[in-house]
This record gives C-alpha cells, structure tokens and sequence, in this order.
C-alpha cells in the first residue's frame, strides 16, 4: 500500500476546485526549453489569472543557459503571448506576475549551484511569505532525472521544514525499459517519499480523460453495462498526422511503444477497465487503475505473433500534401526497423472483462491527430428485422473523444421515415465547446494545481509505471529478436496502418473504426 500525504478525503477530493492552493515556489529546472515556454509559463500564467493561486507565489527558472532575472521575464512574456490560448498578455497582470519571475544560472551537477538555490529560494521566502512550500518541476533530459533528485536531497531541498512541504515533477519517459525504470525508482527514493513524487503523463490532464470517472460513475444508465455480458470489444486509437518532428535519434531509440503506448495509452486504458473505487481520494482512485493493470494477461512470443502487429510509415501524404516515408526522416536509419505504428490485443482475466478484447493502436502519419475510445456493444440477439436490413447498421457504439472535439457520441439504430421499413445509424452526440460554452484548460493548467494542492490523483504511481513496462517488455523482446522477419515500411503515410492490422481485426468478424 502506498502511503500519500494528500487527504483522502471524499467530500473534499469532490470539491478540489473550492480548496485553496496554499504558497508556494515552483522551480523549474531546464527552463530555457521548449516545454517551460510553449506549456509550463503560459499554464502557470493562467493559474495566477484564474485566481487559482495565491499572491504569495513565485517561479525560479533554472538552466545552463545565462540570463538575467529581466531577460528571463522578457522571454516568458513572449512565450506567454504566443502560446497562451489567448495569444495576449494582460499588461497590469504580467507586471504583478513578473514580480515572482526568477532565474538562476547553473549546472544540474554542480553542487554549489545548489546551494545558490537553497539561498534563493530562502530569500524568495522571506520576501514574497512563500512559507518554504517548493515544488521542482524536472523539465531536463531523462538521464539527468536521478542527479537532480540527488543533489536536491545532499542540499538540503527534499526535506520540508516546519509545517512546509517539497514535491518533485518528473517528466515522461520514465525509464526506457523495466530495469531503467525501476533503477529510477529506487534512485529517486533515497531522497524522496512516494507521496513527494508526482510522475506527470499530460494525457491525465485532458478534461475528457478525466470526465470518464464522471462518465462511469455518475450515470446509473452505463456502469452496469460496462462488462462482458454487454460489450463486445473495446478499441482505444491514438493516432498522429504528425512524423518524428526532427526527434529521429530520439525515436530511433524508442518507437511508439515506448513513446506513447507503456504511459499515455495505458493510463487512459486503466480508467476504462478499473473497478469503482470507494471514493475519489488519490490512493482509491490508483488502487483500482493497478489493480486493474495487474489482471492483463501477459504477452508470450506466440501472442506477439498472432495478436500483435507492428508498422512503420513509407512515403505518402498528409492532407493532399506529399511526405517523407520514417527511413528518409532527418536522424533515421536508412534500414531502421523501429516500429512507428503499434496494434496490441489486450484482454484482462478477471470478472468484469473475461473475454473481452481491447484493441489499442498507436500511430505516426495517420491520416489525422485523434484520440478516442470506442466501446462496441453485443448485437442484438435476434435479428427481428431481417438479416438484409441489419446489415445497413453497426453494433452500438459509444465514442469517447479525447482529442480534438473533446465529447462523447453514442451510435445507435434508428429507422428511417417513410413507408419502408428501413434501419440507418444515428448518433446523439455531446460536444464540451458547444454545450458548456467554455474554453478547457490546457492539460498542464490542471495537473501543476493539482500538485500544488498535493493531489496527486492524475499523476502515476511507482506500480503504475513499472506495470507498463512489465506489460510490454515482452513485446519488445521478441519484436527484437525478430528484426528480420519484418518488412519495412509497411503502411502508406496518411492510411490507418498496416493492412495485417485490419486482417487481424477480419479473423475476428470484427473492423476497426474510422474515426
């Protein structure tokens, strides 16, 4: 059992938007890069404008990168008018916001640098009443995760003093493989609680995403359908129109199984199998995802071979425009043979889901960016209106869009009017924009609260994250020790995949959805 500092309270956990974010420093280490100025800033910024922090706030930047307290507030200025939702800054705000803008030139390993930050940091206390509450936000290169925690914890800095608490943000990819990612573990436990680490996945952070626990729980019309009496099979899609974007060497080395599916993929799949918890506390509600995760059936080299299907995109095009097959992207091998498109069939051997087959599938160069889940229920059990007629129409469906037009659909039958008695589908659709008239959070806005107020509900857990790797390590595996039996590429840039995903998908009677 994990232990959490967070109230576990379910009245409480239910009103998180009504509690106040006590002060607090939030460090940001690697803040002259892109993630500080297209996400991080431009997220803070908008808490403190939602009035969802108090004034006794304040950001210290750090990297290798020189630059001056002012330069370091003009940039993020500029960041924030960029890449805000919107595009333009509040002059009276920015300046009060400025005011707890910090930077600090230094080196991850340089202890002394440290010690210049424990002294910063004592000052900010003193003059903004941060009340020594930090949160580091380690926004650096993977390999340095372990160090940073390291001299953090010989400074002095993951010990809360008097009353005050210290959190620590970790980036994704948390390890490459099983053994990396329980080498971190233990590596970052030396100087930190469990309850003080907050393994961030943004995927957690989307209103969707987060509005299946409403959706589920909330509603006595679907939770006693949600098993294998009722539902068929389940598909979770997460395509990308987008290639590797210049991060070929970094691809090279990971592949979309590593990328997207072991962390983004599974935490969203964790919420769709898991049991009801007994309240929405953070520990609840992570019990039953683990709980959950833990009933996948593992993956033998015969079910990778029969069950699984791996691709990698060639030339073709996106939107009418030509594009570059993987092997001519900058950084790529010319013979790589890292995956770029990931088919699993996943089945859960518990109660609840015994023989129901949850089709995941990830991919670069699709023919659009889309996230969703797709709960296909059983036919009807009679053909009451004749076999012709009910070959015009689909099993019902419930879509769950997570990205973009975020909402809901359910697909059902319907007849058409007139005379002729004929059966057509129909959909009743949700869509968040149009019905609560709002603009969503960014991911980022949500999850940095939520680690501010010690809510640590959407983050990942240490079993969390070493289930993912134990699931799929398998699969990598014997996808290694069959390089040669693959052909690359598989799958025209700008299609849903390969062909043999859509043949393993047949054998079954069974097709994926367009989204």
């Amino acid at each position: 059992m994990q232990t959490s500092t967070t109230n576990d309270n379910p009245l409480r956990q239910g009103m998180r938007l009504q509690k106040t974010a006590e002060p607090c420093i939030v460090t940001i280490f690697g803040a002259s890069g892109d993630l500080t100025k297209r996400k991080l800033l431009p997220a803070l910024y908008r808490l403190v404008q939602e009035r969802l922090v108090p004034a006794e706030f304040a950001i210290v930047g750090q990297a290798r990168t020189a630059m001056s307290d002012e330069e370091f507030r003009d940039k993020m200025k500029t960041a924030v008018a960029q890449f805000s939702e919107a595009k333009q800054v509040d002059e009276e705000l920015w300046n009060s916001f400025a005011q707890g803008l910090f930077y600090l030139t230094s080196d991850i390993g340089n202890a002394d640098d440290y010690r210049k930050l424990g002294e910063l940091l004592d000052r900010i206390d003193r003059e903004r009443g941060t009340a020594g509450n930090r949160l580091f936000y380690l926004s650096v290169a993977p390999r340095f995760y372990a160090q940073a925690v390291e001299q953090l914890g010989r400074a002095g800095l993951t010990k809360p003093k008097d009353g005050s608490w210290v959190r620590v943000i970790i980036e994704k990819p948390f390890g490459t493989d099983l053994d990396s990612a329980r080498l971190l573990n233990n590596q970052i436990h030396e100087h930190l609680d469990e309850s003080q680490i907050y393994r961030i996945d943004h995927y957690l952070g989307k209103e969707t995403v987060q509005n299946l626990l409403a959706f589920r729980f909330a509603n006595g019309i679907f939770e006693p359908l949600w098993n294998r009496q009722y539902i068929d099979h389940v598909q979770i899609t997460n395509a990308e129109a987008v290639g590797v974007e210049g991060r070929g060497g970094y691809y090279e080395t990971a592949g979309v199984v590593r990328d997207m599916l072991q962390n983004h993929v599974f935490q969203v799949l964790s919420l769709v199998a898991m049991e009801p918890p007994a309240h929405l506390g953070s520990e609840a509600v992570r019990d039953e995802k683990i709980k959950a995760m833990t009933a996948a059936r593992e993956f033998t080299p015969e079910r990778v071979r029969a069950e699984c299907v791996r691709g990698q995109y060639g030339p073709g095009s996106i939107a009418g425009k030509p594009v570059p097959g993987y092997r001519q992207e900058e950084g790529v091998a010319p013979d790589s043979t890292t995956e770029t498109y990931t088919m699993l069939t996943m089945y859960f051997d518990n109660w609840r889901w015994a023989g129901v087959p949850f089709y995941i599938r990830s991919g670069k160069r699709m023919p659009k960016r889309v996230t969703e889940i797709a709960i296909q229920f059983q036919a009807a059990p009679h053909q009451l209106f004749g076999a012709e007629v009910m070959e015009q129409v689909t099993p019902n469906q419930l879509i769950i869009r997570i990205q973009p037009d975020e909402g809901i659909t359910l697909r059902f039958a319907a007849k058409v009017p007139g005379q002729v008695t004929l059966i057509r589908d129909v959909n009743m659709d949700f869509r968040y924009g149009s019905s609560f008239g709002v603009q969503l959070a960014e991911a980022y806005e949500r999850l940095l609260l939520d680690c501010i107020l010690g809510d640590s509900t959407l983050y990942a857990r240490k079993d969390m994250t070493e289930r993912g790797w134990e699931i799929v390590m398998p699969i990598l595996n014997e996808w290694a020790a069959t390089k040669s039996e693959v052909s690359f590429p598989n799958y025209e840039a700008g299609t849903w995949g390969p062909q043999a995903a859509d043949d393993l998908m047949a054998s079954r009677g069974q097709r994926w959805r367009r989204p």
